[in-house]
């Protein structure tokens, strides 16, 4: 019992580095989708000024 759970632990340390790699780069799609919320939290921002 106590080597299935060793395994498991490798298992997800190395599922959680292999994640943590991936990070690193941007594809296309997740750099419009920050400039998109970008865009929306600058627009939020005129609007409470312009309410102010």
């Amino acid at each position: 019992m106590t080597s299935v759970r060793a395994l498991m632990a490798v298992l997800m340390l190395g599922g959680a580095l292999g994640l943590a790699a991936c990070e690193e780069q941007k594809g296309p799609a997740e750099k419009a989708g920050e400039a998109i919320d970008e865009a929306i939290n600058d627009t939020k921002r005129a609007v409470q000024d312009a309410k102010d």
